[in-house]
């Protein structure tokens, strides 16, 4: 919005917003970057809608798609592939890991949570100390257990997500330093939050080394582009299945939705004990594979 609708629109009022208007802010960037340009749509489609519900306009939403839209851009299916995230290759996790531990600060202990966790980069940098729960036993004086709540704000799909975390997360959480003017987990140098390229640049730092080394860089296998934080949720995805986790619980993981409105109706259990055996057996073949 703040990049390709805002300077255009942005000092209209809502009311004189036409299609016209809509299709000058797509149309140069519908074929190039269809994907941004879908979601662009959507958002606008829903500032207007609330526009309208709240009075400021009276007119049909010109960036409503069906009967719209749809009869003046192509089809988005038509003119965009689906590009997946270079994701790296499960050969790869243990020489990749041990590259990262050479890496000291915030960000790389920012992407070592994210791959124990299979989280997006969003839910990781957005993370605060109050979403988590320790568990402890007695004797015990540390965590021998923890929970991650993910509020509905910060998760794709719109719905709050627990993730089980390992002992390995839960030990990497306890060593982190703490800051008394923010409640963020993962905290950039001046107390914000970090940033999705800050993370980003150390996975590529981690593969010009490795080129620099003599080695071949850590590349997905089948694009053979560098992989990046995000990837590692399909690198995740692919170790469950070779494992031969079910297919309902790895994808409860991931946070995806599984079947059917109606199968999701009946089927109101997270697997959360399952699954905690399940993020274990992963961090176990992260640090020891």
């Amino acid at each position: 919005m703040t990049a390709y609708a805002v300077p255009d629109l942005g000092k209209k009022h809502v009311s004189a917003i036409t299609v016209d208007d809509v299709l000058r802010v797509l149309t140069p960037i519908w074929l190039e970057k269809t994907e941004t340009a879908k979601r662009l749509r959507g958002r606008i489609e829903k500032v207007l809608s609330w526009a309208t519900v709240s009075g400021h306009r009276t007119e049909a939403n010109p960036a409503i798609w069906q009967g719209n839209l749809s009869e003046l851009l192509p089809q988005p299916s038509k003119v965009a592939k689906t590009v997946h995230q270079p994701a790296l290759a499960i050969s790869d996790m243990s020489r990749w890991w041990k590259a990262l531990a050479n890496r000291d600060g915030m960000t790389a202990e920012a992407l070592r949570f994210l791959v124990l966790t299979a989280a997006r980069s969003g839910e990781i940098r957005g993370m605060t100390w109050d979403e988590v729960e320790f568990e402890t036993h007695p004797p015990a004086t540390t965590a021998t257990s923890a929970t991650w709540n993910i509020p509905a704000s910060r998760m794709k799909n719109g719905r709050i997500h627990r993730v089980p975390l390992s002992s390995a997360a839960i030990e990497l959480l306890q060593r982190l330093p703490r800051l008394n003017s923010t409640d963020l987990v993962f905290f950039a140098p001046k107390g914000g939050q970090l940033s999705d390229m800050s993370i980003s640049a150390v996975m590529r730092r981690l593969n010009e080394a490795d080129i620099n080394d003599g080695c071949s860089g850590f590349l997905d296998p089948q694009s053979k582009r560098p992989a990046v934080p995000h990837g590692f949720r399909s690198t995740f995805r692919q170790w469950t299945a070779e494992k031969g986790y079910e297919r309902d619980m790895a994808e409860i993981a991931l946070a995806h939705f599984i079947g059917s409105d109606v199968e999701r109706a009946y089927q109101r259990s997270d697997m959360f004990d399952r699954r905690r055996a399940l993020m274990q057996d992963w961090a176990k073949f992260i640090l020891i594979h």
